[in-house]
C-alpha cells in the first residue's frame, strides 16, 4: 500500500501543512489531533519548521485505523479552506493546476511526488486529476472536492470527485490516484 509511505525517508514537510491539518475540521477534533500528532513526535508546532513526512503520515495513518476514512476525507477538504491561494488564480483550471506548486512549496528532501492535472474540459464540466504522492486517497478527494467547490464557476451543478476505477489506486497499492472530477 503505497498511502502512508513517503516515496522517500528524508522528505520534509512545512508546519505551515501540519498547522492546516489540525485546523481542518472541527474545532473540537483540534486538540484530538494535536494529541495524536504528539504520538508521532510532532508537537509545538512552528509554521516555519520542518517535520518528518513520515511522522505526519503515521498520524495520518492512526486517524484512518481508529477513526476511519470519512475522517481524512474531512481533513483533506478542510485544507483548501485554510490555504491562502495566489490572487490571480481565479478559475478552476488555474487552482487544480496550482495544486502541484503549492505541494512543492511546502515539501522538501527528495521524492515528494505531485499532482497533475491531465485533462480539463469546461465544455463537458469535467477534469481529471493525477494525485502521485503517499497521502491518503481520501485525503486527496476531499481536498479535490474542497478546491473544485471553492473556484467552481457560476455555472456548476453537482460537484462530485469520484475514482477513476480504470485506473491504479493508492488503495489498491499503486502510487498514484486518478480522480475525475465532475460540476
Amino acid at each position: 500500500m503505497a498511502q502512508f509511505i513517503p516515496f522517500d525517508e528524508k522528505v520534509e514537510v512545512l508546519g505551515t501543512v501540519v498547522e492546516n491539518i489540525t485546523k481542518s475540521i472541527d474545532k473540537i477534533f483540534e486538540r484530538q489531533m494535536l494529541e495524536i500528532l504528539k504520538m508521532f513526535d510532532i508537537e509545538d508546532i512552528d509554521r516555519d519548521k520542518w517535520y518528518p513526512l513520515k511522522n505526519l503520515l503515521q498520524a495520518l495513518k492512526f486517524i484512518n485505523d481508529e477513526i476511519g476514512p470519512n475522517t481524512l476525507f474531512a481533513i483533506g477538504k478542510g485544507i483548501p479552506q485554510n490555504a491562502v491561494f495566489p490572487p490571480d488564480i481565479k478559475t478552476l483550471e488555474q487552482a487544480l493546476s496550482s495544486i502541484d506548486e503549492a505541494y512543492h512549496m511546502n515539501h522538501r528532501g527528495g521524492d515528494i511526488g505531485y499532482y497533475k492535472l491531465h485533462e480539463f474540459d469546461q465544455q463537458s464540466h469535467q477534469a481529471l486529476m493525477e494525485c502521485k504522492n503517499p497521502y491518503p486517497h481520501h485525503f486527496d478527494r476531499g481536498l479535490l472536492t474542497s478546491i473544485t467547490r471553492k473556484f467552481a464557476p457560476e455555472d456548476a451543478g453537482y460537484i462530485e470527485v469520484i475514482p477513476d476505477d480504470t485506473r491504479p489506486s493508492r488503495l489498491d497499492g499503486a502510487d498514484q490516484d486518478w480522480f475525475i472530477i465532475k460540476w
